[in-house]
């Protein structure tokens, strides 16, 4: 089959993947394999082949926002799947189940989680493995390119939001307005919030006003109300003090990335007095997905995807590092 592996990892200008023709995979016991019908490219990936998040597996395949059909099954892999099947790989792909953050219903902080395109092969090519118990069953009315940005944008921005502890009908800024905050603004509009976003580029801009945003500004500049809760989509450290600054008292703000650049220094008084609260967010659970997706099938979202073919996953990231679309990118086969 054909696939992309990070081979060096570095700046993505400089080409750390490359595409090659790979051994197609098998399912192993409790397993499914999957031939890829989209996967969306997710900034992740892109911490992963310029290498902010440490080499975890060497020539590893990117890619888990999958959106695959069961082509074969492996032993014990239980009855929820069959071959034929439209089926979800997400970010989490393991959990130890026996410890005491798995035991309390905090899976994604399991000191031995694994995840998908960093731990093992992910997405960006025709097949992919995935064990059943972490395969997700996907919702109806949205095409496979539609479906692929849910899977971890969509998942994680859910995630985020629940962590910025947005009252009812409570006023939320978003920064940054990619592939997971479009997702994540609609979720909080359909729960009667009051959304404004900063984000540098004016076609997100308008992408975000387009769908109900109350305001859209630059990535810094303050909102034009207190915020009682926000969301840092960025990785950008500078972020942080405009953002604190802009929340009312006792506002939250999530910080939703896995990688963030160094955050300036914080003053008390101005930033985090009166019980303003920093968050970050931890991967996500598997009930955190199921309870998304299940949204998605019942809330209808607007996914604004740029679809690329497999063979152009190295300028879809390329793209996706500068700035070049509003929404997500999405894979699908050449």
């Amino acid at each position: 089959m054909n696939a992309w592996r990070v081979s060096k990892p570095g700046p993505i200008d400089g080409g750390p993947l490359s595409f090659e023709r790979m051994t197609a995979p098998q399912p192993g016991a409790g397993e499914l394999l999957v031939r890829v019908l989209a996967c969306g490219v997710c900034r992740t990936d892109l911490h992963v082949a310029e290498g902010d998040l440490a080499v975890h597996r060497p020539d590893v395949v990117p890619g888990h926002e999958v959106v695959g059909e069961v082509v074969a099954l492996g032993a014990d892999s239980g009855e929820e799947f069959a071959v034929g099947d439209r089926v979800g790989i997400a970010w989490l792909r393991h959990t130890c189940g026996r410890c005491r953050f798995c035991l309390r219903g905090d899976e994604n902080l399991c000191p031995e989680s694994r995840y998908t395109g960093w731990d093992a092969d992910g997405g960006y090519a025709e097949l992919a493995v995935v064990p059943a118990a972490f395969a997700l069953p996907l919702p109806h009315g949205y095409d496979d390119a539609e479906l692929a940005p849910l899977l971890c944008a969509g998942i994680i921005g859910y995630r985020a939001l629940q962590r910025a502890a947005l009252p009812a009908g409570g006023r939320l800024g978003i920064y940054g307005f990619g592939g997971s905050a479009h997702l994540a603004a609609q979720v909080a509009l359909a729960r009667g919030a009051e959304v404004h976003v900063m984000t540098r580029d004016e076609p997100s801009q308008r992408l975000a006003l387009a769908l109900g945003a109350a305001s859209a500004q630059g990535a810094a500049d303050p909102p034009p109300v207190p915020l009682d809760s926000a969301i840092l989509f960025a990785p950008v450290g500078d972020l942080v003090p405009p953002a604190m600054a802009a929340l009312d008292r006792g506002g939250v703000l999530s910080i939703a990335g896995i990688h963030l650049s160094d955050v300036p220094v914080l003053n008390y008084q101005r930033h985090l007095f009166q019980e303003r609260e920093i968050r970050s967010v931890t991967a996500n659970t598997r009930r955190d997905a199921r309870d998304f997706l299940d949204f998605a099938g019942t809330h209808r979202l607007e996914v604004t995807v740029h679809p690329y073919e497999l063979a152009h996953a190295d300028r879809a990231l390329r793209d996706l590092s500068h700035g070049r679309f509003a929404g997500a990118a999405v894979l699908v086969p050449s």
